[in-house]
């Protein structure tokens, strides 16, 4: 029997991205001038106000005050109106040095003994739905607000738009699990003042209709039958939104784990990865175990994978490895089957991932916001700067994750030409 599925999605401006963005930021910024930082950072943001608090072992010394000015600059807070802006708000820093208790289980003589830097359960997911590899109600969702973004700083066709902006959108999928159609699309969106609400709503439906739709649909050649004109549309439907972002709500780092992830579809572990560095498995797990989801469907061996990875705090070895497809398999074996032959293709111990995927660059800020998941992997040259004022350049390779280079070798494992 058909079904609907809903995902939704938040712009780099909703306050809990702020928070995400600020505490990625400082990550990458301590990892630049010392790459075996230890790093766990929480951001919040009120009205006027951002404060930040966490533990750090660094050989690095930051200005953390105009990282996070720099921060909500480029995201565009940069209005006295919006009760929130980058030059004026206040900065409260409250970060100090890691517990040696937690650093001693972490740490250890030999790096490849590296132990997990906590307890827990990460989960990778990955179907052949999309051609990133993501489920399509999460990816519109998130492809909505990139374009709205857009057109915001262009600031040509739509000219009264704010930073703060959430998106939801409803497939309807049939026995087969495929998507048929789309069956709402929801898009609130922080805006200007205008002379009355009436001529608001009227205004920011039409444009969101006629010029932010068209432009997601040009990005979905495969799916472009799904947009027709029996979607139901929610947009603004609170009406007047222009009190918005952190003077609106207050935003915490780690609160958007489902946007960051899967948009609902697979499981997660509960875990946040803003502000943290890669020795936290809750981080640097989640995006191994999204590697090997992604390459296990690129190979063929089945068209939708969860897995799942578990850790003891201090224990480089993981707990498990569990494999779920769904129903889905391609070849002749058991998910827990599939599951042994995964352990001899991907070292799970923390030090191996972190090497394996290069984790201990400068890589964090550009998956604090629309997803870490199913993004674009190319090199990048970041550019930092010390409280003194000098430069340090860093070429990276961003989202690594997403790569297909375990393709050839899951093949070979599985017997698949």
């Amino acid at each position: 029997m058909p079904y609907l599925f809903t995902s939704e999605s938040v712009s780099e401006g909703h306050p809990d991205k702020v928070a995400d963005q600020i505490s990625d930021a400082l990550i990458d910024h301590f990892l630049a001038f010392d790459a075996e930082s230890k790093v766990a950072c929480e951001t919040l943001v009120t009205t006027g106000q951002v404060v930040l608090a966490g533990e750090v072992k660094s050989k690095a010394y930051l200005d953390v005050q105009t990282i996070a000015r720099d921060v909500i600059k480029k995201i565009g807070y940069t209005k006295s109106e919006y009760m929130f802006e980058a030059n004026s708000c206040g900065v409260f820093s409250a970060i100090h040095e890691q517990s040696a208790d937690i650093n001693q289980g972490v740490d250890r003589k030999k790096k490849e003994e590296q132990g997990a830097g906590d307890q827990g359960m990460m989960f990778g997911y990955a179907t052949n739905e999309t051609e990133d590899y993501m489920p399509l109600a999460l990816d519109l969702a998130h492809k909505i607000l990139i374009e709205l973004a857009e057109l915001r700083r262009e600031n040509k066709q739509i000219k009264y738009l704010r930073p703060d902006a959430k998106s939801q959108v409803t497939l309807e999928y049939n026995d087969n699990n495929q998507p048929i159609r789309i069956d709402a699309i929801v898009v609130s969106t922080q805006h200007d003042d205008f002379d009355t609400e009436a001529k608001m709503l009227d205004k920011i439906k039409k444009d969101i209709i006629s010029i932010l739709i068209p432009r997601v649909k040009k990005k979905y050649k495969k799916f472009a039958s799904l947009f027709n004109d029996k979607i139901q549309y929610h947009i603004n439907p609170t009406g007047k939104f222009v009190i918005g972002g952190p003077h609106g709500d207050t935003g915490l780092t780690g609160r958007k784990i489902i946007v960051d992830t899967y948009g609902g579809k697979g499981a997660h572990g509960g875990g946040a990865f803003s502000g943290k560095d890669p020795s936290k498995v809750d981080r640097s797990a989640a995006y191994a175990t999204r590697h090997i989801a992604k390459n296990l469907v690129a190979a063929g061996v089945a068209d939708e994978v969860l897995v799942q990875v578990s850790y003891a705090i201090g224990v480089a070895q993981p707990m498990g490895i569990y494999i779920n497809t769904y129903g889905s398999a391609k070849v002749d074996m058991s998910d827990g089957e599939i599951a042994k032959i995964v352990e001899g293709i991907f070292d799970m111990r923390p030090y191996f991932i972190e090497q394996r995927l290069k984790l201990r660059n400068p890589i964090y800020s550009e998956t604090a916001s629309y997803g870490h998941m199913g993004r674009k992997n190319e090199v990048v040259t970041k550019v930092f700067t010390t409280p003194d004022g000098k430069e340090k350049k860093v070429k990276v390779e961003l989202f690594t994750w997403e790569k297909l280079d375990y393709v050839a070798k899951v093949k070979k494992a599985f017997n698949l030409k």
